[in-house]
């Protein structure tokens, strides 16, 4: 039994009670309470298309096909794309497994977003795209971003996966690409068992993820649509594939779940937000330790701490005492991303030195934030880390 969980249940009767009713329905796959949360997610969002799926890294998978099979592609094999070097693995699966050059860039030690600087020099014409990551909750600058990229021929693809209900200037993360994508993993804002969207202004971007979602097939288009020249024969339809896709549906149960966790957002985000005002009023002087610098209304995934470059404590040691108070913990995400072994398989530069992801790779760690008072959890933080130094 953990002391401080990075995570726990946000389940209670409500959704227990829609898993029956989708049992009682007979009806396990894709039906009408995933297209029910769709809808509710998309007002929810603010966006014209909602597209649910099996997961965040599904979501990621999927948007980054769909870049390819528009009629006029927005890329192709080759292209340079700008990622953050600090992410999840499946940020940038996708994009290797679709023959892109990625060009890692070094992160902000405090805010963990980009490294505006770095990214302003990193931008080339050759670059096509800017994976835009908005880490644990906390939103970039993109009136910065957007600045930067003013005049060129280069979007934003918004991973947003750790951040459902983070906003900036008023505008919710998610909507400040072509695309946005989310996560409904345990740990995250809210919990459809796996789950993830896409959710997009764009049609055409829209019908191609309709496609490829399932099978790459036309059965779920709209007669009329961007991808195929639908007949009127049921029969030819249900087994027609027009683009190369996969199955990443979600099941229904997910759906249905959904709907409700969905109803109690705003509670959970209030939550969070009450638990950082006082993370950041424990934390926010330590002398050994850096927090991370909310950019606007982070919706607070979790709380990272990095240990000072002037502090003598050791991350190893900081572990151990943690693991002896058990309280949970988990490096930054992957940390600098570069550093895994799986980086053979990549086509990639690295944008000169990766001075502040190397730093947060050896120093830093995040603990868990959540939908209950987490008061003596952080009081337990705090006094468990005083205890080392």
């Amino acid at each position: 039994m953990s002391n401080y969980p990075l995570a726990t249940n946000t389940w209670d009767e409500k959704e227990l009670n829609a898993i029956q009713l989708v049992i009682g329905r007979n009806n396990f796959t894709m039906g009408d309470s995933v297209e029910q949360f769709e809808k509710d997610f998309s007002r929810f969002m603010n966006r014209k298309y909602c597209l649910m799926v099996s997961s965040g890294s599904a979501a990621n998978l999927i948007a980054t096909a769909a870049l390819f099979y528009t009629k006029n592609p927005r890329l192709k094999r080759g292209d340079e794309v700008i990622v953050p070097a600090v992410s999840w693995s499946t940020t940038y699966y996708p994009l290797q497994q679709y023959g892109l050059r990625l060009k890692f860039v070094d992160i902000d030690l405090e805010t963990l977003n980009y490294d505006i600087d770095a990214l302003n020099s990193a931008i080339t014409e050759q670059t096509k795209m800017i994976m835009v990551v908005n880490l644990l909750g906390n939103p970039n600058d993109f009136d910065m971003i957007n600045n930067l990229i003013n005049g060129k021929d280069i979007f934003i693809l918004e991973d947003n996966c750790e951040s459902m209900g983070a906003e900036y200037k008023g505008k919710k993360t998610g909507l400040f690409g072509i695309m946005g994508t989310f996560s409904m993993f345990f740990s995250h804002h809210i919990s459809t068992m796996e789950g993830g969207f896409v959710v997009t202004d764009d049609e055409e971007l829209y019908h191609v993820l309709l496609s490829i979602r399932a099978h790459g097939w036309t059965r779920d288009l709209p007669y009329k649509n961007h991808v195929s020249s639908k007949s009127d024969d049921w029969f030819e339809e249900s087994f027609k594939f027009i683009l190369p896709g996969y199955n990443v549906r979600p099941i229904e149960m997910s759906g249905a779940i959904g709907i409700e966790q969905l109803k109690k957002l705003p509670f959970f985000l209030k939550k969070r937000r009450e638990n950082a005002k006082l993370f950041i009023e424990l934390f926010k002087d330590h002398p050994s330790f850096i927090i991370q610098k909310n950019i606007d209304n982070s919706s607070w995934f979790g709380f990272s701490l990095i240990i000072r470059p002037e502090s003598k404590l050791k991350r190893k040691n900081i572990i151990i005492g943690l693991q002896e108070n058990q309280i949970d913990c988990r490096p930054i995400v992957t940390g600098n991303f570069t550093k895994n072994e799986v980086m053979q398989y990549f086509d990639y530069e690295v944008h000169q030195e990766l001075t502040n992801a190397n730093y947060l790779h050896e120093n830093g760690f995040f603990v868990g934030n959540g939908h209950t008072c987490l008061r003596n959890e952080l009081k337990l933080l705090l006094n468990t880390l005083n205890s080392l130094v």
